[in-house]
């Protein structure tokens, strides 16, 4: 199948309509998610007397978990009467299950229900890749996911200073904000059942699959490999806040700097998608990479709590520049029809190599400290940084334009 406006110029071409919804729904629900996850590490070793290895357990297990309902709404997303289903099921199973964390007695009731938040996110994200794909213009593809990005990003700003209010302004606790959750994790719900239902056509909803066609470029399995390495070296974000923890940030500051950080990625989402449909996706992660080495390099060597938050909000430049050229690749991979099972291996390969990786970086942290984890991880980024600029140079793939889908 030809891509749409394949010829036209990206700067004369407008984001879908479809992108701009799904951007909205993203928001409210990474709004009600930021409210919840910023308080996690103080809840789990604090009042449910958890360690670091239960913290690097939390999204390694819960990812992990989801990694078959990923492959599976994959391949159920390339069959267009699910994507619709599929979308909006896993919105609400994960509006539904997250302000459960409130009521959780030990940490491994929030494992758990962490985990079912992930099913949900593993069903919906797939076919939602999908849609955005097949709905953006080749040249602009970048910016495409670069917008949905930004947008789930803008909603993990706000979501903690919510939560500040609440705790702040309104003297709730913890467990009050992680149930009043509820809300804007529903309004996602009703967004997104609205949207599909005005954007996408029944007819392409209850169409069976297009035959798989061979796509005009050999796959770009190193690449997607290599991402794989980097998910599994990856230290898991809670691990990164119990570094502020360490180092003597108050916990109160943790949800601010949390906004801080996402308010760097919502900043440079879209100029990193940007970057990604002018230099190539390939080279634009293999810059992510050195940024995170970069970055993990500042957090393990600085010694004051302002150095080390000034290091935790410039990892927010990480996402920038991995997130949306990650997705232009497997939307480049495999041929349009085989689309939503490209991006199911995608989302199931970084969940089942990030709980390896969270469990080992998580034991490193607990027994040899966390500067010692953290340079352990950016060595591997580092390593990968490396390979990619040489390989990257002898001709890795370039610009989406140039890449036939």
């Amino acid at each position: 199948m030809a891509e749409p406006h394949a010829g036209r110029r990206a700067g004369a071409v407008r984001l879908p309509p479809v992108v701009r919804s799904l951007g909205v729904v993203s928001f409210l629900n990474d709004l009600a998610s930021e409210m919840v996850y910023p308080l996690l590490p103080a809840f789990l070793t604090g009042r449910l007397g958890a360690g670091a290895l239960a913290l690097g357990a939390l999204d390694g297990i819960a990812d992990a978990a989801a990694a078959g309902v990923k492959l599976g709404a994959g391949w159920l997303s390339d069959h267009r009467a699910w994507r619709r289903p599929l979308i909006v099921g896993g919105y609400l199973l994960a509006a539904l299950t997250r302000p459960l964390m409130g009521l959780a007695g030990a940490a491994w009731h929030v494992i758990a229900l962490r985990a079912t938040d992930r099913l949900g996110k593993g069903a919906r994200n797939p076919p939602r890749d999908a849609v955005i794909a097949d709905a953006a213009p080749l040249a602009l593809r970048g910016r495409a996911f670069g917008y949905h990005r930004g947008m789930d990003h803008a909603g993990a700003a706000v979501g903690p200073l919510v939560a500040s209010a609440l705790l702040a302004g309104f003297a709730l606790s913890p467990r009050d904000v992680i149930l009043w959750s509820v809300v804007p994790g529903l309004a996602a719900v009703g967004v997104v059942a609205l949207t599909l239902r005005r954007f996408l056509p029944e007819r392409e909803a209850s169409a069976p699959p297009a035959r798989p066609t061979p796509a005009r470029t050999p796959p770009p399995r190193a690449l997607i490999a290599a991402i794989m390495v980097f998910a599994f070296a990856r230290l898991p974000e809670t691990l990164f806040i119990l570094r502020l923890q360490d180092v003597g940030v108050h916990v109160a500051l943790v949800p601010v700097l949390w906004s801080l950080l996402h308010v760097v990625r919502t900043a440079g989402s879209y100029p990193g998608g940007w970057l990604s449909d002018r230099v190539g996706p390939a080279r634009t992660m293999v810059l992510g990479w050195l940024v995170y080495a970069t970055v993990c390099a500042g957090l393990a060597t600085a010694a004051s709590p302002l150095a080390v938050a000034a290091w935790f909000v410039a990892f927010g430049l990480v996402a920038t520049v991995t997130e949306s050229p990650e997705r232009a690749l497997v939307a480049a991979w495999g041929g349009h029809a085989a689309r939503g099972r490209r991006f199911g291996m995608y989302h199931a390969g970084i969940g089942l190599a990030a709980l390896p990786g969270g469990l080992v970086l998580g034991a490193v942290y607990q027994w040899r400290g966390g500067p010692t984890a953290l340079l352990a991880s950016g060595a591997v980024a580092l390593g990968l940084g490396v390979v990619g600029a040489l390989v990257s140079g002898k001709g890795t793939p370039g610009p989406p334009a140039r890449v036939a889908a």
